[in-house]
């Protein structure tokens, strides 16, 4: 395999997962940043841990999509990131009116 097919694997698994990515957000609450992962999940949950002078993040998820192309199988019924670094979780927004793409017979 040439580095130029494996930079073409690697870029059609990334269109893939963003398609993906647009297919299942709609069904999530929130979007969880770490500085290794993004994840959509339901139900998140942040604690904030000290252990010998030392600050860490426990981040616990339910129902959740992993943002990884690598990874055969993204969704997880529950997952836990522990952290040194900042977690960034957003509500994701969701339009409460939705338009159709294409009215039939109009």
């Amino acid at each position: 395999m040439s580095a130029e097919d494996l930079e073409q694997y690697e870029s059609d698994l990334e269109l893939q997962l963003y398609r993906e990515y647009k297919d299942v957000v709609g069904i999530f609450t929130y979007a969880v940043e770490t500085e290794r992962r993004f994840y959509l999940c339901n139900a998140v949950d942040l604690k904030v841990r000290t252990e010998g002078g030392d600050v860490y993040y426990e981040v616990s998820m339910g129902d959740a999509w992993v943002w990884d192309m690598y990874r055969p199988a993204r969704f997880v019924k529950s997952a836990k990131v522990l952290t040194f670094r900042d977690v960034s979780i957003e509500e994701i927004a969701h339009s409460e009116l939705q338009v159709p793409k294409s009215v039939s017979g109009e």
